[in-house]
């Protein structure tokens, strides 16, 4: 696999410095993407979105960082690695230097790219994960480099033969998924948690929203959300880049319908080829 370092295309193989943030101290953050066809799907809202974290982490935006360079790098890699369907990382991270206070805020990149595979299980099954709580706030809502509750949340997933785990917050409201976004509908209102429960500034949740809106029969609130909602939904559904949308069908002892969810998929695949 070719990967590119900072704008140089090179043999995978990386070797870190002892130095590097990202690897010390989680300073560092990250978009998946996905490219169809040699286009990045939602481009300007990945873009942005980086850019609004890397300002949050008082990282050094350099003139060169547009929105063009971002893209011509991506599609660089995509290409030195002969696809045209791929899953991508994009990581952002904090030069080397410094303890807890960095020497400067310069930042590298290193984009990563790998087949697109877009699964829909159809028999999906999730439950809460109660060991650790997602701090709410605005840092959360960050795709940073510190993922370890994810990974333990995964682990769980595992052991219990589940798909996935829904993330609850220290007020013990429902958060997202490992790694995804989370919908309920209830009576044609679809809801979800609001970024200041904690949950990641998703990019499908943010057009999905958007689309939801539009529709004269649908209704859609950023709100909070108990895990006793769950119990009572008609349908249960998770957004992330990759596969868009996946309906759960079984939380505990219940089963959830995928009517809307299903309807609202092919919108989404829609409005993400005109992206």
């Amino acid at each position: 696999m070719m990967i590119n370092l900072n704008g140089n295309i090179v043999e995978d193989g990386l070797k870190l410095s002892v130095g590097n943030r990202a690897f010390k101290y989680g300073d560092g953050l990250f978009e998946t993407m996905k490219v169809i066809h040699g286009k990045i799907v939602f481009v300007e809202d990945h873009y942005f979105r980086l850019m609004a974290s890397m300002r949050m982490l008082r990282m050094h935006i350099s003139m060169g960082l547009t929105l063009e360079y971002f893209e011509k790098e991506i599609l660089k890699t995509v290409a030195a690695n002969k696809l045209t369907e791929a899953r991508v990382r994009l990581s952002v991270y904090r030069k080397d230097g410094g303890l807890y206070l960095p020497k400067n805020n310069e930042v590298g990149f290193l984009i990563e790219v790998h087949q697109l595979v877009v699964t829909i299980k159809k028999d999906y099954k999730i439950d809460l994960f109660k060991d650790y709580y997602v701090n709410s706030g605005l840092l959360s809502t960050l795709k940073t480099n510190n993922r370890i509750l994810n990974v333990l949340a995964s682990i769980y997933a595992d052991e219990n033969e589940l798909d996935n785990c829904i993330l609850i917050n220290e007020r013990k409201q429902v958060v997202e998924t490992i790694n995804a976004n989370i919908f309920l509908i209830k009576d044609k209102k679809i809801k979800t948690p609001s970024l200041s429960e904690g949950c990641i500034k998703g990019v499908v949740r943010k057009n999905l929203i958007a689309l939801v809106k539009k529709e004269d029969d649908l209704e859609v609130e950023e709100t909070e959300i108990s895990p006793f909602e769950l119990q009572k939904a008609d349908e249960v559904f998770i957004t992330n880049t990759i596969v868009g949308i996946q309906p759960v069908i079984k939380y505990r002892k219940k089963t959830f319908t995928t009517e809307i969810s299903t309807y609202l998929s092919k919108k989404l695949i829609k409005i993400s080829v005109l992206s």
